[in-house]
Parts: structure tokens; C-alpha cells; sequence
């Protein structure tokens, strides 16, 4: 099945909607991988005055590409899979469903979703669609921008001793194979912060299918019936890239 597209968003008035900002901003406090050698940087050009007598400002910036929130593409884990700039666009707009297991982050940092946790979601809400885009709210943002208590280690250099929550690889087979187009999460990766083979990150890649990381504010976007745009820098040959992602609530 294709994943929904705008057209499918029957009795979904955008000029009603309420705008959800899901970003964080790139800053110097922007977290990032901890094996990544560069951070943030962002160094000014020129700021004032011009000889002419007008205000001009322009800056320059290099940043890793999966810093801040931000898109996984395909290629990222699988060599044969779509990058940033080949992603279709409708690909990245669609219908939200959230699943919210910030409770049981709280009692286990490093807990990740399971089959079980969907069906009980789905017992509730119903059958989760083809096309949609899932977003696990871990309640994790919150933490940002303390490295410490949003990765569980802030030692530089290091991805060994990492703690926080995310999707499990079971469960996310269980939505790439219903046609689910994405995969998001609050904390800094689709896999939980313990992970070194990066198994979620494998199943998507496999399946064609995209990450958004370090997302904010889901508590904000309703279970079903918001929908989801998030848009990255188009780098045609990116693994990943930042992005503006935006929840349109009705």
C-alpha cells in the first residue's frame, strides 16, 4: 500500500489547524552523537553596519549530519537505500499516531516498545495504518539540552554506556510491516541508548523506511489525528540531515 499522502486527509482543515513545533534549535547546546569528532558550529560572517549604510548579517555553520532533531535516511544503515535526497517528499508528510509509554521510561531508562505495547494501543485506538507516522513520546525532551540526563553518559567520545528509551527491534518489524513510512522518537536514536548492533535502525533501512530523532514536545500532539510535515535540508547524498518537523493539529 502507498503511504497517505495529503489527499487523504478528508475533513482536515489546515487553515484551522494548530501548528506544533517538534524542533528543537541548533545551537552550541544542540546534543549530538557522542562519537561524532565535530559539534555545532556557527561562526559569523559579518553582522552591522555596510559601507553603503545598510544593516547586513550572514553566518556560516557545519554541524554532523545527525545532530538536533533530525531525518535518518535508508542509506544510513542499509547500502542500497534511499538518501536524503532522494526521498520523495510526500514521503514525509502524513498522518500522526502516537504512542506514549513515558511512564514506563520513567520506571526503566532504557525501555523499548514492544508488540505488546502496540496491540494495547490498538485495542484502544484501532488498527494503525499504512502510511502513517509514528512517534514514540518517551517523555525524554524534557531533558534536553543536558547531554548527562538525556544520552545517560556524557563522556566524549563514547557511545558504550549510553541509557535511554526507544523503539524495540520486534515492534518496529511489527510497523514497517503494516507500511508504516516513519519511525520518530524524542530521545537521540530509534534504537535504545544500549544498543551497539543497532538492530531498529537495520529494520528500517531494510524496509525503506525513515527516522526522525530527537523530537520535542509530543506530548502536545494528540494520539491520532494530527499530521505530521518534516521537512530536511535536501543533501542529495545525506544519511541523514536536520529538519523542521511541524505537527498540524486540528
Amino acid at each position: 500500500m502507498p503511504p497517505a499522502s495529503a489527499t487523504d486527509a478528508q475533513g482536515f482543515d489546515i487553515r484551522t489547524a494548530k501548528i506544533v513545533d517538534l524542533t528543537h534549535a541548533l545551537d552550541a547546546d544542540a546534543i549530538f552523537w557522542p562519537t561524532d569528532a565535530q559539534a555545532f558550529e556557527l561562526i559569523e560572517e559579518h553582522k552591522g553596519l555596510t559601507e553603503d549604510d545598510y544593516f547586513y548579517a550572514a553566518n556560516h555553520f557545519c554541524m554532523p549530519e545527525h545532530a538536533g532533531t533530525h531525518i535518518d535516511a535508508p542509506y544510513h544503515f542499509h547500502a542500497s537505500g534511499k538518501t536524503i535526497g532522494q526521498i520523495p517528499v510526500e514521503r514525509l508528510i502524513g498522518p500522526a499516531v502516537v504512542i506514549d509509554i513515558a511512564a514506563k521510561a520513567a520506571a526503566d531508562r532504557d525501555y523499548m516498545l514492544t508488540p505488546q505495547d502496540i496491540g494495547q494501543w490498538e485495542a484502544r485506538y484501532g488498527a494503525i495504518a499504512a502510511g502513517s507516522i509514528v512517534l514514540l513520546n518517551t517523555g525524554w525532551s524534557s531533558r534536553w539540552p543536558d547531554r548527562l540526563a538525556y544520552l545517560g553518559d556524557d563522556t566524549p567520545g563514547d557511545a558504550s554506556n549510553l541509557h535511554f528509551p526507544s523503539y524495540g527491534e520486534e515492534a518496529a518489524r511489527v510497523l514497517v510491516d503494516r507500511g508504516v513510512s516513519v519511525l520518530g522518537v524524542d530521545t537521540a536514536s530509534v534504537d535504545h541508548g544500549p544498543s551497539q548492533d543497532f538492530r531498529v535502525h537495520r529494520v528500517l533501512g531494510a524496509a525503506g523506511a525513515i527516522g526522525l530523532e530527537n523530537l520535542t514536545s509530543l506530548e502536545r500532539v494528540p494520539v491520532i489525528g494530527a499530521w505530521i510535515i518534516a521537512l530536511p535540508i535536501k543533501l542529495a547524498m545525506g544519511t541523514g540531515a536536520p529538519a523542521r518537523v511541524v505537527a498540524l493539529v486540528p
